[in-house]
């Protein structure tokens, strides 16, 4: 419940712009956040490995 909370108001617009913050809309997570995929770490590689996100795959060389 605290985190679906904290989702709405991340979303919400802040009244200054330096307050805003990004947080994963999967899981609610702030830390870890990839700005590119708008997802945190852990959803990110729990989704990349299911092969949803497009264009990515795990690396091997």
């Amino acid at each position: 419940m605290a985190r679906k909370a904290l989702r709405n108001k991340a979303a919400a617009k802040p009244k200054f712009s330096t307050r805003g913050y990004n947080r994963c809309p999967n899981c609610g997570r702030v830390r870890g956040f990839l700005r590119r995929f708008r997802l945190c770490r852990i959803c990110f590689r729990f989704l990349s490995l299911r092969g949803e996100i497009p264009g990515v795959r795990k690396a091997s060389w």
